[in-house]
């Protein structure tokens, strides 16, 4: 599991974090995105719906939320420094 802390950052510089983050990431990886960004639990949904990584949803009983996602196998990139874009002809290794 890795853990990605996202703090304050809200709904596209924090999907670009993730973005970055799972990039390299093997197939099954589970990532936990902390992060108090209010839209996170539309948003993350929304964007690992659109790419092909799995929501697992809201995870722990911590103060700050944690949301989890697991990284595909084949999922589809977005466009460097645009979340909702999808970068056309690539996958992720």
């Amino acid at each position: 599991m890795i853990v990605v802390e996202g703090g304050d950052l809200r709904c596209a510089r924090l999907l670009i974090l993730l973005r970055e983050r799972v990039a390299g990431l093997a197939a099954g990886t589970v990532v936990h995105l902390v992060t108090s960004d209010p839209v996170a639990p539309i948003d993350l949904p929304a964007w690992c719906h659109m790419t092909g990584h799995d929501y697992l949803g809201h995870v722990g009983d911590s103060p700050a939320p944690t949301f989890a996602v697991r990284v595909a196998a084949s999922a589809v990139r977005t466009a460097p420094g645009r979340p909702w874009h999808v970068e056309r002809g690539v996958t992720q290794p």
